[in-house]
């Protein structure tokens, strides 16, 4: 390897630290989804939608304020379809008395409304929704496994489905820890983390797949090293824009999508770090090696072929 590759920052050099902390925040996400468990919001847990129209666009914050005060606890409340739509969905459940009382709470103020529609959701299609959207989850991940070990090789498989594992249950863990409330939208965001990280994971793949077959000279850790060395500076610019835009949509895109921002905020940040030292790091414990990614016959002598130096008449011309 040449001079500059070798003062090359060492990534591999701290394997077994990050193995370490990978380790510990599994288990403890994992222990605090065990003990705590996530605090699922309506979707899953069911509950009563309450559809308003008010004569003024009012102002959300308002609205809340006013259901707080009136001693409602658990509740979400956003525009639906307009500025003048209000949907507010609230934990109790559904009665007769529910919207009407819920409607005459909110235009105690003076604000002109009317009620427009209401339903209640029960439980049981929330329990569903659970199933559904684990069984989603583990469908993703299989689906990349699949795909993965057929474009590289199986051992860059696992090195990548393992670490979108990693990244969503640190996720849940994060959310189980503060008891952020985990609905729909975070669990879009959860299936959104597993394509970004992957993508992220796969350019890694690629290059390290690529350096296998080009470096003449290095072992595993000079090539994988290498490899990160040569990506790192992609992988911060895209994880830096993205989080640009995630943190606007947190601050400034409301209450309705706060969590779907912070699930993806912890996402990427979770993501960069597993496609550097998660992905390579198993690629390190599995002992990839050239002869896993040799080339069969007739595609290396094409690879070749494409390799060779054109004939000096060809410059000539």
């Amino acid at each position: 390897m040449s001079e500059d590759q070798k003062q090359a920052f060492d990534f591999m050099g701290f394997r077994k630290l990050a193995s370490a902390i990978s380790i510990i925040l599994l288990i403890a996400s994992v222990a605090l989804l065990g003990v705590r468990g996530l605090n699922f919001g309506m979707d899953f847990t069911g509950g009563t939608s309450v559809e308003l129209e008010y004569a003024e666009a009012p102002e959300l914050d308002d609205v809340r304020t006013t259901l707080t005060e009136a001693g409602y606890e658990q509740f979400v409340v956003q525009n639906f379809g307009a500025d003048t739509i209000v949907l507010v969905r609230l934990a109790e459940a559904g009665n007769d008395q529910l919207a009407q009382e819920v409607t005459a709470t909110l235009s105690e103020g003076g604000a002109e409304l009317k009620l427009i529609s209401s339903e209640f959701v029960g439980s049981q299609v929330g329990d569903e929704l659970k199933e559904q959207s684990g069984l989603g989850l583990l469908l993703a991940l299989a689906v990349v496994l699949i795909y993965v070990g057929m474009r590289f090789q199986f051992k860059f498989g696992i090195a990548s489905v393992l670490p979108l594992a990693h990244d969503v249950i640190i996720v849940l863990g994060v959310f189980a820890l503060f008891q952020w409330t985990f609905d729909l939208t975070v669990l879009a965001a959860l299936l959104a983390v597993i394509g970004y990280s992957l993508n992220d994971t796969i350019v890694v793949a690629d290059r390290i797949r690529e350096n296998f077959r080009k470096m003449r000279v290095g072992n595993s850790w000079e090539i994988i090293n290498e490899s990160i060395h040569q990506t790192i500076a992609r992988t911060i610019n895209t994880s830096g824009t993205t989080l640009v835009v995630l943190l606007a949509l947190y601050f400034l895109g409301g209450e309705a999508i706060n969590n779907f921002a912070l699930a993806l905020i912890i996402g990427v940040v979770v993501g960069t770090y597993s496609s550097v030292y998660v992905s390579a790091n198993l690629l390190m414990t599995m002992g990839v090696s050239r002869e896993d990614l040799m080339l069969p016959a007739k595609e290396g002598a094409a690879d070749a072929q494409e390799d060779e130096e054109p004939p000096e008449w060809l410059d000539r011309m």
